[in-house]
């Protein structure tokens, strides 16, 4: 039976897989038991639990009805009356915990009497006790009844606890063994899917790998262009390794064949053909538009050769006529061109003088300009002092009036410090006559005294101040009306020194102008004079280049003849 590689390795896969599953159940199993044995030792735990508070209760109850038996004090019956209902809940439990096992149900019912026949011995003995009876009371303890009804107690339960610890131990038991027989399950089933899998990987490696690492060697050496080596690798298989080494050899054999008839064209035989696989087949499509193109155009190109052969003789005989007679217009356009250079240089150093006369002419008139602009700007920087010092004429009037209304606050200020000077001292009077209660009063006096001492002589040292300024204002004012006399002479004299700038920039213009209108006339001459020199020497530089052209437009003929001799030659080497 063939099976295909995706077959094989699905059946690899599904092998592991079932172990795997398999493993898995058997651990799920064997948790599924681990929780129902820690179930049961839980169950178990709390059984003992539960007797065990129970004998703790009964002897809660002893020891009460002992402590009232002594004392007669209803306060030691406390835990008696608090074990009771704890006997019966812990009793009701132990039911509930023991309601799936048989001989724990039977050890609780002979429990019950001997509980009951405790509990009423003691309630007996409280009852005797409390009729104030204590030797009654003693005399029912001496009977030994009650330690009978605990001591059987304590066997039943002891009967109990053994047979919970034995379900214990066998519960422990199974699950070790339960874990022993999980443990060997899993690591046989790891082992066998291991080796499932070491041998399924066997398999596939020598099913699909080998094969195509052959087939990845064949195809580096069809890459590096070995079309001899051998690609069916699949030794006759039928699955899809086999089916790609079946198409890598058909790919191989019609590489083969392209090469083959490429061989051919290489060495000019063009009637090589190559039959295309398929209408998809790009390269063997290719090839034969190729071949075809090729037939064509070496037809062609045996036709034009002839044709270029014929024209190229033609094209030689005309260039050895031009070359010739662009030799002699070449040696006329020479001597004429060194005529007009002579003359242009001429032109030019007549151009040159009167340029620098005009250039000389301008940079006096911009002189003159730029003296008469300076003028204009020192009459307007005067107009602008004058009109500044004015300002500052009128600014030092307004702080004169100021000071004036300075002095008069000064005055106040001194008037108001005299006053409470004076305040101050009759407040000292005032402090005096009031003896104790005015101290306070005298020490603010004081204060006001101090202040107005201060205010007179702040006022003193302002008014010195304000007098130097005065005295500084006056001289202030005083120089400024004189530096506006001066300002108002230097502005006529500034008027006068602008008109006569003015009349001397009109005349130096004037000539400027003259000047410039003489360079523009040599300019003219020059250009001209330039355009004829640089049209003569375009003429022989045209002259000179034709006659290069000739020469090789003749040269280029020659070898077009040449060429198409050989083109001749080339095309009947090939065999369409």
């Amino acid at each position: 039976m063939k099976w295909n590689v995706g077959t094989k390795i699905a059946v690899g896969f599904v092998i592991v897989l079932i172990i795997f599953l398999i493993v898995g159940a058997v651990a799920y199993r064997s948790v599924v038991r681990q929780s129902e044995t820690a179930s049961a030792v839980t169950h178990s735990y709390a059984v003992e639990s539960e007797l065990t508070q129970l004998l703790a209760s009964l002897q809660d109850a002893e020891t009460g009805q002992r402590g009232y038996l002594i004392t007669g004090t209803d306060s030691y019956l406390a835990p008696y009356t608090a074990a009771l209902p704890q006997i019966e809940q812990h009793r009701a439990e132990l039911a509930r915990l023991a309601a799936d096992n048989p001989d724990q149900l039977a050890h609780l019912d002979a429990l019950g009497p001997l509980i009951t026949q405790k509990l009423s011995e003691l309630q007996e003995t409280i009852d005797v006790r409390r009729a104030k009876d204590f030797a009654a009371a003693q005399a029912i303890v001496m009977t030994n009844r009650g330690k009978n009804a605990m001591d059987a107690i304590r066997g039943v339960l002891q009967e109990m606890r053994t047979e919970e610890e034995d379900i214990l131990k066998v519960r422990a038991a199974a699950r070790e063994a339960d874990a022993r027989d999980t443990s060997w399950t899993i690591l046989i089933g790891t082992l066998l899917a291991a080796f499932a899998a070491a041998v399924a990987g066997a398999i596939i490696t020598r099913a699909i790998a080998v094969p195509l690492k052959s087939l990845t060697g064949v195809a580096e050496r069809i890459t590096l262009g070995d079309l001899s080596v051998n690609a069916d690798v699949g030794g006759g298989r039928r699955d899809e390794i086999g089916v790609l080494a079946q198409a890598f050899e058909r790919m191989r054999r019609s590489l083969r064949t392209l090469a083959d008839a490429a061989e051919r064209v290489a060495a000019g035989d063009l009637r090589a053909s190559v039959q295309a696989q398929s209408p998809n087949d790009q390269l063997g499509n290719s090839f034969v538009r190729m071949t075809d193109n090729l037939r064509r155009q070496i037809g062609d190109m045996v036709e034009a050769a002839a044709v270029l052969g014929s024209a190229s003789s033609e094209i030689v005989a005309s260039t050895s006529q031009l070359a010739s007679g662009a030799s002699q217009s070449a040696a006329a356009v020479t001597e004429t061109t060194a005529t007009v250079e002579e003359v242009r240089q001429t032109a030019q150093l007549a151009s040159q003088k009167a340029r620098a006369v005009a250039d000389t002419a301008q940079k006096s008139a911009q002189i003159a300009q730029s003296g008469r602009k300076s003028t204009a700007d020192v009459i307007a920087g005067m107009e602008r002092i004058r009109t500044q010092m004015e300002a500052i004429a009128e600014t030092m009037v307004r702080l004169s009036e100021q000071g004036q209304t300075i002095g008069q606050i000064i005055a106040t200020v001194e008037d108001l410090a005299a006053q409470s000077n004076l305040l101050a001292v009759n407040a000292a009077i005032e402090a005096a006559k009031a003896g104790e209660q005015g101290k306070g009063f005298g020490v603010v006096a004081q204060e006001v005294k101090s202040l107005a001492e201060q205010s007179r002589q702040a006022t003193d040292r302002v008014r010195t101040i304000l007098g130097d300024i005065q005295k500084a204002t006056t001289a202030a004012a005083m120089a400024t009306e004189q530096g506006g006399k001066a300002v108002e002479a230097g502005g006529r004299h500034t008027e006068t020194a602008g008109e006569s700038i003015g009349t001397l920039a009109a005349s130096v213009n004037e000539a400027a102008q003259a000047a410039t209108q003489i360079a523009a006339s040599s300019q003219q001459q020059l250009v001209g004079m330039d355009q004829v020199a640089v049209a003569m020497e375009n003429i022989k530089v045209t002259g000179t280049q034709n006659m290069a052209s000739a020469r090789q437009l003749e040269n280029a003929a020659r070898n077009i003849n040449e060429l198409g001799q050989r083109l001749k030659q080339l095309a009947e080497t090939y065999r369409v």
